[in-house]
């Protein structure tokens, strides 16, 4: 089978350093793949082949479009073309979820990540529980500033667990800026990447952004704003409550967090796993559970995300239950 390509930018952009790229298509169809002037010769069996021109003209889609193509992203898209979802190819492709400062589209670069936009969009309450590079944060962050600019709501609120076993904010050093820093570090990256630093600052002096820990919701009333709790694993269930019936009158809450990585002292119950359960059939709210094949960080996080789940898998299938 024989693909012809553009130009030898779209060889270099579509397998890499390497052909490190082009070698994960190989193994995951069972083709060999090489190039012929500007031509790629597709070599196997028929229905392998035409899995591999099917997807690497997903990818030269994607090439087109300004992203990074690496094993990560070729493996997740196979796997969509062997489940014949080629039609959810080309939603995720096609949905822009928000356009950074610099015009670089965000886009959900999985089926779970569109579901969870799909979700956001459409309830007042959403729920995202996954593990570490899903992009719970991230989407969330850019569904707030897309809804600030589209004048559904008149400011962003930011808020996480300030210190993990119950906000002691008093022993650490410095003033409350300096205090809660730390701990919302990922929350101001994530928003200088979207809105650029001066846009940033523009918004927090005028009140329109802000970025605070979660001990300082007590006693509010947030009425038109799109609100996002995020490390939510680490709210004790009077934290989660006391956030959640914050919610005024125009208003939107992400709620985002990793029920695998729970810092509350032993014996507590988390606020996160207590809401699942408690608002799984309430109108309004979306629950959305992202997992190993959500995860767009480099492909090690991924199978270290996989890892752990079979470790504690296998250790909760060895260990008695001490209540039986």
């Amino acid at each position: 089978m024989q693909l012809p390509l553009e130009n030898m930018d779209m060889y270099l952009s579509l397998f890499g350093m390497n052909d490190r790229n082009v070698t994960t298509l190989e193994q995951e169809l069972d083709v060999t793949i090489s190039l012929r002037g500007q031509d790629l010769i597709i070599k196997g069996e028929e229905e392998n082949r035409q899995l591999a021109s099917r997807a690497t003209e997903k990818l030269m889609q994607l090439v087109r479009r300004g992203e990074v193509i690496d094993p990560g992203r070729i493996r997740y898209i196979v796997a969509l073309l062997k489940d014949g979802k080629a039609e959810t190819v080309d939603e995720i492709l096609e949905d822009v979820v928000a356009v950074t400062h610099r015009g670089r589209r965000i886009r959900a670069k999985t089926i779970g990540q569109r579901e969870y936009v799909d979700k956001a969009r459409k309830n007042t309450l959403t729920i995202a529980v996954g593990p570490a590079g899903t992009g719970k944060t991230y989407l969330a962050m850019a569904l707030a500033v897309v809804a600030l600019k589209n004048k559904e709501v008149e400011r962003i609120v930011l808020t996480r667990p300030a210190v993990e076993a119950g906000e002691r904010l008093g022993f650490l050093p410095g003033d409350m800026t300096q205090k809660v820093d730390p701990y919302l570090r990922p929350l101001f990256d994530a928003l200088y990447e979207i809105m650029g630093v001066e846009s940033y600052q523009r918004l927090t002096e005028r009140g329109t952004l802000e970025i605070a820990p979660l001990a300082f919701m007590r006693g509010r009333t947030l009425n038109d704003a799109f609100i996002i709790l995020d490390e939510a694993q680490n709210t004790t269930p009077e934290q989660m409550k006391m956030f959640l019936t914050r919610l005024g009158e125009g208003s939107r809450c992400i709620v985002t967090g990793d029920i695998s990585q729970i810092d509350l002292p032993k014996g507590h119950t988390s606020g996160l796993i207590q809401a699942l359960d408690v608002l799984k059939d309430v109108k309004g709210i979306g629950i959305q559970y992202l997992n190993d094949r959500d995860v767009v960080r480099h492909e090690l996080v991924q199978r270290i995300v996989r890892a752990y789940d079979e470790f504690e898998n296998r250790k909760n299938i060895s260990v008695p239950d001490k209540a039986d």
